[in-house]
């Protein structure tokens, strides 16, 4: 697509540059200002979403109620079972979703949202926990939540002052920090995140293992320590990984050729078919075992600035290889 020729007579670049960098400064200064704001209600919320033995049911109406979809989620995935319901829908049968088990997140900026005020006296009925997040300490639901986080704004990024904007980011910011310090406390790790992301390039970056994309049996390049060069360079050629391991008689590795080594060897001289691979490999070889994450292989190339690795396995055994282009095609980087 490309941009429109013709432009409004009004539009004007810097002018709305400036105004994006005010709008970020207002959001920015609006989580600023929550910091000093937390304080033991925050606690409290926490402790009472620890002592949750049902799900965290999040509610919320307008954007506060996009906003609470996406805590929802976020607490889903760090440890804390949550679900959004739409206030509206509960009123119309929803509200046997919730349980005597569950703890009730409501939000919303005024805290007199009729949706929420009207389905309170059921939730109360029902003797479940009840945290609010208002811009209003004030309000009705502040009022009679058991806990209430105080989420209210200077103003609104939006110059009429009027939409959501300021207040629905300092709402997320601040279901962010429940999220991440219910994760802390329940010693949530990385394990107990990857059963929660199994699909995607997050869920592959937690769950693939070394051992699950290298290269191995006859797809593993391999030369003898008694190889020559041009017998190595047939072997990268076919194996198409940019590199072979030189193995001595018991198949342990013993060094590394890459294409790299071959360029260097290059600078120094044309003469290499007939050199033995031990003459011009790199000793030994940055090694890795086949049970660490695939995301930490990629880290040590990066660290390492090398584009291959060996796989060995407990023993130090040659299992397989991988590259960058391995750990590519499998998602992972």
């Amino acid at each position: 697509m490309t941009l429109p020729d013709t432009l409004p007579t009004d539009f004007d670049a810097p002018s709305l540059l400036q105004l994006a960098r005010d709008v970020l400064d207002t959001e920015a200064e609006a989580i600023r200002q929550l910091a000093p704001r937390l304080g033991q209600s925050f606690v409290d919320a926490c402790r009472l979403l620890l002592a949750c033995h049902g799900r965290v049911v999040v509610l919320g109406m307008g954007k506060s109620g996009h906003i609470g979809s996406k805590i929802a989620a976020t607490l889903a995935s760090t440890g804390t079972p949550a679900f959004f319901v739409h206030p509206g829908e509960a009123s119309h049968g929803d509200l046997g979703m919730i349980t005597a088990q569950d703890v009730v997140l409501a939000m919303s900026n005024s805290g007199e949202t009729s949706e929420i005020l009207l389905i309170l006296p059921i939730i109360r009925r029902l003797g479940v926990g009840l945290i609010a997040i208002t811009g209003a300490p004030d309000s009705t639901l502040a009022a009679e939540a058991d806990v209430h986080l105080d989420a209210s704004v200077a103003r609104e990024a939006c110059p009429l002052g009027l939409a959501p904007t300021a207040s629905t980011t300092a709402t997320l910011a601040l279901g962010d920090a429940l999220a991440v310090a219910l994760l802390q406390t329940r010693g949530f790790s990385r394990e107990d995140f990857s059963r929660s992301h199994p699909g995607g390039k997050l869920g592959r970056r937690l769950l693939l293992h070394v051992g699950d994309v290298m290269v191995k049996g006859e797809r593993m390049p391999t030369v003898s320590q008694d190889a020559s060069v041009t017998q190595a360079l047939l072997e990268i050629t076919a194996k198409g990984l940019g590199m072979t391991a030189v193995v001595d008689a018991e198949g342990r590795a013993v060094g590394i050729f890459t294409d790299g080594d071959l360029r260097r060897v290059l600078e120094k001289t044309e003469q290499i078919r007939t050199l033995p691979i031990t003459d011009v490999m790199t000793r030994g070889g940055v090694r890795i075992q086949s049970t660490v994450l695939a995301a930490e292989a990629a880290q040590l190339m990066q660290h390492s600035r090398i584009n291959a690795l060996l796989v060995e396995d407990a023993d130090g055994r040659l299992v397989g290889a991988l590259n960058m282009h391995t750990l590519l095609a499998a998602g992972v980087i």
